[in-house]
């Protein structure tokens, strides 16, 4: 396993993560007020991640949970914490998804974590470079994750200064 550390490795380093584990990252609670604020954000105001009472009462989880794509968008986050991107990049791009996977639901106050494989590097023709990574977002004290997504982010041209 790999922990990225703060130095720039450049974009040859890229080539050289492919197949290696980083991380895990730190643990990231994902409190209500997060929730509500993805809910607000994105209109998506059900039950089951709002409305505290009635998770309790009615919610085969016992309390409300956060929306998956709320989980997912943690990747971001957690792709800059391992620090695999060369400080070099002008522009780091988020270019997609091949998959995902929704496992386990995470509930309010749980806390996740992420581990990264780097699955390849390509060099494109325009001098940008694609990274495709798997993520596996685990919860704490769970055998299962709570997602596992194959993340693809473009690397603008670099700096060659």
């Amino acid at each position: 396993m790999i922990v990225a550390g703060t130095e720039d490795h450049g974009f040859d380093h890229l080539n050289k993560l492919v197949d290696q584990e980083l991380g895990p990252t730190a643990w990231h609670t994902i409190t209500q007020a997060d929730i509500n604020a993805f809910a607000d954000t994105t209109g998506d105001a059900q039950w089951i991640h709002v409305d505290v009472e009635r998770a309790k009462a009615e919610s085969p989880y016992g309390s409300t949970i956060a929306h998956g794509f709320l989980t997912l968008s943690l990747i971001s986050k957690f792709l800059f914490e391992v620090d695999i991107f060369p400080r070099s990049a002008k522009q780091i791009i988020n270019y997609g998804l091949d998959r995902a996977r929704f496992i386990s639901p995470v509930r309010a106050g749980e806390r996740v974590r992420a581990r990264i494989r780097v699955q390849g590097v390509q060099e494109r023709a325009d001098g940008s470079t694609l990274v495709k990574c798997q993520a596996t977002v685990e919860i704490e004290n769970s055998s299962r994750p709570a997602l596992v997504a194959e993340v693809l982010n473009l690397l603008a041209p670099v700096s060659k200064e």
